[in-house]
């Protein structure tokens, strides 16, 4: 279960440089309310992860790239 993203969250991923795709990701997934759980579990990562990834503070590795870039187009 969901519950929505925090205005704090929120906030991180809206300063965050929006060429990262980690950030990229960030916003589909806030704008869409797809809990950071279900992303790290398809994605196979941890949730720090992907919250590191939103806030533009580590990028996927160059050979997950592809998978993030399927991912978030098919949100």
């Amino acid at each position: 279960m969901s519950y929505g993203y925090s205005a704090r969250t929120i906030l991180r991923n809206k300063d965050a440089d929006p060429e990262l795709i980690g950030v990229r990701l960030g916003h589909a997934c806030i704008e869409k309310n797809v809990s950071v759980a279900d992303v790290a579990r398809e994605l196979k990562v941890t949730r720090q992860t992907i919250y590191n990834w939103f806030f533009g503070i580590g990028s996927p590795v160059r050979a997950v790239v592809p998978t993030v870039e399927l991912y978030l187009s098919s949100l």
